[in-house]
């Protein structure tokens, strides 16, 4: 086969050091359109982003040349000068070190995408960390794998 192919969606979710309540309203669409730039120019076109004062999910399509990590590492690391050079939040801004990062096939697509859309509509009804733990679980992880995350 003379070409290549690689269509790999992934889920993505972390949050804000020490799950800070500091994404705002009033911030949150300055930060994911920011974030939706760093994701284009590293050639993962972005399906959508969303998220709560904590935490931000993305969907996304991997670019097949750079190593999933260092992907979530540069729009991290990237986000973080932002907010932090732009003075958007009144102290220091980081997001805690771990992440979820996970395939989503084609046919999920639609009910990732409506679970992200829905973020704020979901947390009325659990907390982010029932919700990251859930997630886990329903990933294939087992109560004993999962690390306390606050």
């Amino acid at each position: 086969m003379p070409h290549s192919y690689n269509k790999i969606w992934i889920h993505a979710v972390w949050a804000t050091k020490y799950r800070q309540h500091i994404i705002t309203p009033n911030i949150e669409n300055e930060i994911y359109t920011f974030m939706r730039v760093q994701f284009l120019e590293m050639g993962c076109p972005l399906k959508i982003i969303n998220g709560m004062p904590d935490h931000v999910h993305c969907l996304y399509r991997m670019n097949h040349t750079i190593a999933n990590a260092d992907i979530i590492k540069q729009i991290k690391g990237a986000t973080t000068h932002y907010i932090n050079s732009k003075k958007l939040i009144p102290n220091k801004f980081a997001w805690q070190t771990g992440y979820g990062a996970f395939a989503v096939s084609e046919s999920q697509l639609n009910k990732t995408y409506n679970y992200i859309k829905f973020q704020k509509k979901q947390h009325a009804l659990k907390s982010s960390l029932q919700e990251y733990e859930e997630f886990l679980l329903l990933h294939g992880y087992t109560k004993n794998e999962i690390e306390d995350d606050g």
